[in-house]
C-alpha cells in the first residue's frame, strides 16, 4: 500500500464524515427507517444524495479497484457515524463483502452483469449460506451445509432452506452456497450467482431481530428445485469453502470498521450528555463513576482503531489473514459492546429511549458479537491454532 493510497483514504473519509453528519444523520428520525431496516424508498433517496456528492461506494472510487484495507477502514468508520451511513453510501453488509468477493472471483461476464450494478448502488444483494438450526444446517460450522446442488444434464438443481439471510427481501443479486459432490468423498460446496427474485426461492418469514440497520431484514427462505446452468457458478465448482474465506476475513474486519464508527458517535453523545447533565450538585462527568466510564471508552476506542489498522495492514499484504481477522473480530466486537453499554448506562433513561441513536447502536453491536462468527467460535479456532503450532514438528 502506498502513502498516496492512505492519503486518498483520509481525504475520502473526511468528505464522507461531513456528508454523514450534514445529510444522513437528519434521516435517523425518518419513519422509513423501520424495524426490518430502512425501506428501499429511503435507501434510494439517500443514495441519490451520496451519488450527487460523488461519494457512493467511496471505497471503490471510479467503480473499479478497491482502495487498500487500511484506507477502507478510515472510510467505513466515517460512514458508520450513523446507522444509516453505510446503507446510504453503499458500504453496508452484505453488499460490501459480496462486492469484494465478486471482484476477486467472478468472471468478466459475471462482473458486468452482477458486480457493476452493485457498485453503482442500483441493486442490493444477499449471501445465502447460513441454514436453520432445526434442519441441522450450517451456521458457524459451514461443513454442516444441507442445501444441495445436484447435476441434471446441463443444469444444476438446488434445494434447501436458508436462515438469517440479510437483505433477501428486495435483493436483485443472490449468491447461494450449496453442497456439491466432487467425487472424492469429502464435503464440498459450490457458489452460484443468480438474479432475484426467482420463483424457486420463497421467503418463509422475515425475522424480528435485535438489530434494524440492514435493508430487507433477515429472512428464512426455501429453495425448491432452482435450476441453473454452469454460467451461474462463481469461480470453479466445489471451491465454495475457499471462496467463503476470501470473503469472510475482510468482511469481519469491515464490520469492525463500521461499528467502530457508530460507537465513536455513541461516545460523543454520551460525553456531551455527561457534561451537560447535572446530578447531586455537579455535572455527571465530575462523578468518578461516570468520568471513568468515559475514560475507559476513550482507551478502548483507540485499542479498537489500532487492532483494525493492524489487521488491515496484514490483509494489504495479500494474505488471507484468517487468524488475524479472528483476533480482530473478537477483540473489537467485545470492546465495542462494552463501549456502547457504558454509553447507555451513562445516559440512564435517555440511553434506553429512541431519543438518540445510542440505544440502536447498542442493539446493533450486541448482534455483532454473533454475526460473522460468534466470539466463542473464533476463540476456539485460535486455540486450535495454538495447539497445532505447538505440536508442529520442528
Amino acid at each position: 500500500m502506498s502513502i498516496n493510497d492512505l492519503e486518498r483514504g483520509r481525504d475520502i473519509a473526511a468528505r464522507v464524515e461531513a456528508f454523514v453528519r450534514e445529510t444522513i444523520i437528519p434521516y435517523e428520525k425518518d419513519p422509513r427507517a423501520e424495524s426490518h431496516g430502512p425501506t428501499d424508498e429511503l435507501v434510494e433517496e439517500m443514495r441519490d444524495k451520496a451519488r450527487a456528492a460523488g461519494l457512493l461506494t467511496p471505497h471503490i472510487p471510479g467503480g473499479t479497484d478497491h482502495v487498500s484495507h487500511r484506507s477502507t477502514s478510515l472510510i467505513l468508520q466515517a460512514a458508520g457515524l450513523s446507522p444509516l451511513g453505510p446503507v446510504a453510501l453503499n458500504v453496508m453488509a452484505p453488499d460490501e463483502g459480496n462486492m469484494y468477493m465478486l471482484g476477486q472471483v467472478a468472471s468478466d461476464g459475471q462482473k458486468n452483469h452482477f458486480l457493476k450494478p452493485m457498485i453503482a448502488g442500483t441493486v442490493r444483494s444477499a449471501f445465502f449460506m447460513t441454514e436453520p438450526a432445526a434442519d441441522g444446517g450450517a451456521g458457524a460450522d459451514p461443513s454442516m451445509i444441507q442445501t444441495t446442488a445436484v447435476r441434471d444434464g446441463n443444469h444444476w438443481v438446488i434445494n434447501g432452506r436458508k436462515a438469517f439471510i440479510t437483505g433477501a427481501v428486495g435483493a436483485s443479486v443472490g449468491i447461494i452456497m450449496a453442497k456439491t459432490d466432487a467425487g472424492d468423498g469429502k464435503v464440498a460446496a459450490t457458489m452460484f450467482l443468480i438474479d432475484l427474485p426467482n420463483p424457486a426461492i420463497t421467503v418463509e418469514r422475515v425475522l424480528d431481530t435485535i438489530d434494524s440497520s440492514m435493508p430487507g431484514g433477515h429472512s428464512i427462505l426455501k429453495i425448491d428445485n432452482l435450476r441453473v446452468d454452469d454460467s451461474a457458478i462463481l469461480g470453479e465448482p466445489h471451491h465454495g469453502f475457499k471462496y467463503a474465506q476470501v470473503r469472510l476475513a475482510p468482511a469481519r474486519l469491515t464490520h469492525c470498521m463500521r461499528w467502530l464508527g457508530s460507537c465513536k458517535r455513541a461516545h460523543e453523545i454520551a460525553s456531551a450528555y455527561a457534561v451537560k447533565r447535572h446530578a447531586f450538585g455537579k455535572p455527571l462527568i465530575d462523578h468518578e463513576g461516570v468520568g471513568f466510564m468515559l475514560a475507559d471508552n476513550l482507551i478502548e476506542i483507540k485499542q479498537a482503531e489500532l487492532m483494525i489498522d493492524w489487521c488491515a495492514s496484514v490483509l494489504d499484504t495479500g494474505v488471507l489473514g484468517t487468524t488475524e481477522s479472528s483476533m480482530a473480530k473478537v477483540s473489537v466486537s467485545e470492546s465495542l459492546f462494552r463501549i456502547a453499554d457504558r454509553c447507555v448506562q451513562i445516559m440512564g433513561g435517555t440511553g434506553v429511549s429512541g431519543d438518540t441513536p445510542v440505544e440502536q447502536i447498542f442493539r446493533e453491536v450486541r448482534a455483532f458479537r454473533i454475526y460473522d462468527g460468534p466470539t466463542e467460535v473464533h476463540k476456539w479456532s485460535l486455540a486450535k491454532k495454538i495447539k497445532r503450532d505447538i505440536l508442529k514438528p520442528a
